[in-house]
């Protein structure tokens, strides 16, 4: 049993030894790669530095056109601001004269309407009321001469209808 045991523990040490080996292979070619890396990567860092750098200036420049660009904006929106008052004030003025010349047109038309309706109420009393008195003394007239010009004949045949209306 103890050798059994001696043969048991030889074989784990050497499988173990083997393991450490592989591991120490391994391990080496880790560091061959990041060595590698390391070259590709201080190759490529003065590349990235510039690149970095440009990106640093055009995100300040872009900060600074952007400044300046709200800056207008602001400024603009100022103005048209300003502007929208300005129209808003003039609108409100016209509206409020064109509501003032509508009113004023609109008595105008209610006076001239009252005048219309007095002048023809005046035509009516004044001119046609005296007309028609003067026609109806005029149609008096000829009736009775008419009637002193024929003398008393009566008429000559009457009609049916004239008949009833007598």
């Amino acid at each position: 049993m103890d050798q059994t045991l001696l043969i048991i523990m030889a074989v784990f040490v050497f499988v173990a030894a083997v393991a450490l080996c592989i591991q120490a292979g391994l391990l080496f070619g880790i560091y061959r790669s990041a060595r590698a890396m390391e070259e590709k990567a201080s190759t490529l860092l003065p590349k990235i530095d510039a690149l970095v750098d440009s990106s640093r200036a055009a995100v300040e420049e872009s900060r600074k056109q952007l400044h300046e660009i709200t800056i207008k904006a602001n400024d603009i929106l100022d103005v048209t601001r300003k502007q929208l008052a300005r129209v808003d004030e003039v609108l409100e003025d016209a509206t409020a004269r064109a509501r003032v010349q509508l009113d004023r047109a609109e008595m105008v038309l209610d006076d001239t309407m009252h005048r219309v309706h007095e002048t023809v109420a005046l035509f009516h009393t004044g001119i046609m009321k005296p007309l028609r008195e003067i026609q109806g003394i005029s149609a008096g007239i000829r009736a009775a001469l008419n009637f002193l010009m024929r003398g008393r004949n009566g008429p000559v045949h009457a009609t049916a209808d004239e008949e009833m209306f007598i």
